[in-house]
């Protein structure tokens, strides 16, 4: 018996405690693998539940080492109506019924169809050969027509102008992009504080090339059983290739593509799967675009960031004053506010990231609600409020900064942190 099918059974119960069907199943491959005592807890749990489990109690008594006890036959009045077992359930129902190899034989195809959220199928699908369990139907992936675009973005400036040159005047221009030969392809690898704007950012270029949007996170990828994660992130590209143009976003990408020397056997092949996808050794990559974005750059393998990959790199920094200003305006507009002064707002929240803008908003709002709520009567959020929350909502991009610093002086002999050293000095941080 498969200690690590049983281990996964294992996994299962774990997770579904009050499915008595599968823990039966469970408690008869441990008594057939020879583990009795393990058995013995989950038939006592079943028994706990249904007394007149015959099934249980067969079992319970095989794992204490004695003979399975003799259940007397229903006669044909007697039988239970068909009604109290569910259609869905009659497939494994009488998987531990009689005694060891004189029962009913193994539904695996019910099996792997109700439990293959937890438990893998027993065989590997191999090249071009359909899926046992799941057939042949494609993967559904939220795939977005964003309604921003670039116009909606504050600042980012330089982040705009190498957008424009790598990729949205090609796509605009196809007589230039034929004439210098240039691949509608490519990748920009976005870093920098959270929370000041790279999510949108991507979500912008789709919307400004009219193109579909895909989200990845490490979570929409990442799967216990080995092979999974890999066929994941293939779908997720042939996803990006069937609506291309497309901009395919790959969040936190320090977490998907940490660096190989750092990691375990099974992420490393996940790693080696993400740059092969990038490659488009597989599929042509024509027509996909892929942002990726990341706190900590530094952490990101090497190979992901040379030629023909994440090749570009881009410094997305805090909104500067007249941004800061954009952003207040576009989280007030909503809401009653009177006789502020967006400017002065802006120049006493220097080094805010636009999610401490969105939040001062936030805690401006609170003091007026407050008061309204005190007095009985409407207040509106005035420059008093905001000048208040400016000073209680400290900017979050200052210990990012201190992590960064070390970065830029100690590890940047290729020059990839320049950007990243000059905005530094310009701070005087050092």
């Amino acid at each position: 018996m498969s200690d690590a099918l049983i281990n996964s059974l294992a996994a299962a119960v774990e997770a579904r405690p009050d499915d008595l069907t599968l823990r039966l199943h469970l408690a008869e491959m441990l008594v057939a693998a020879g583990r009795g005592a393990e058995a013995i807890g989950h038939a006592a749990q079943i028994l706990a539940r249904e007394p007149g489990n015959t099934t249980a109690q067969q079992l319970m008594s095989r794992a204490l080492g004695g003979p399975a006890p003799v259940v007397p036959q229903s006669g044909p009045e007697e039988e239970t109506p068909p009604a109290t077992v569910p259609a869905s359930d009659a497939g494994s129902a009488d998987l531990g019924a009689g005694k060891p190899g004189a029962g009913k034989p193994v539904d695996w195809a019910a099996m792997e169809e109700q439990f293959g959220d937890v438990v893998p199928p027993r065989f590997a699908r191999g090249d071009g050969e359909p899926d046992p369990v799941r057939g042949t139907e494609d993967r559904v992936f939220d795939v977005e027509r964003p309604p921003v675009t670039l116009a909606d973005v504050g600042g980012m400036t330089d982040v705009k102008k190498r957008l424009e040159v790598s990729f949205l005047g090609p796509l605009r221009n196809p007589k230039m992009r034929s004439l210098f030969g240039k691949s509608l392809r490519g990748g920009l690898l976005l870093y920098g504080p959270p929370g000041c704007g790279k999510t949108f950012l991507a979500r912008a270029v789709a919307g400004e090339m009219g193109a579909s949007f895909i989200s990845l996170s490490i979570t929409d990828v990442l799967n216990m059983w080995i092979g999974s994660s890999e066929r994941n992130l293939h779908d997720l590209f042939e996803s990006a290739r069937g609506h291309s143009p497309c901009v395919l976003f790959l969040d936190e990408i320090d977490a998907l593509g940490h660096k190989r020397s750092q990691l375990q056997s099974s992420m490393r092949t996940v790693v080696n799967q993400l740059l092969t996808e990038l490659d488009g050794v597989d599929g042509g990559n024509d027509g996909v675009f892929v942002l990726a974005a990341t706190n900590a750059p530094w952490d990101v393998d090497s190979a992901l960031r040379r030629p023909g990959r994440l090749d570009r790199t881009v410094l997305v920094l805090p909104p500067d004053r007249p941004a800061r200003a954009a952003i207040l305006e576009y989280h007030l507009r909503d809401r009653p506010v009177a006789g502020i002064d967006l400017d002065a707002v802006a120049a006493a929240t220097e080094h805010h990231s636009g999610a401490d803008l969105a939040h001062l908003c936030e805690t401006a709002a609170e003091y007026a609600m407050r008061d309204s709520i005190a007095s009985g009567e409407i207040r509106m959020i005035n420059q008093a409020d905001m000048l208040a929350a400016a000073k209680e909502v400290r900017p979050s991009t200052d210990a990012w900064f201190s992590t960064a610093r070390n970065v830029a002086m100690f590890a940047n002999e290729s020059g990839e942190y320049d950007d990243l050293a000059a905005y530094l000095k310009k701070r005087k941080i050092r």
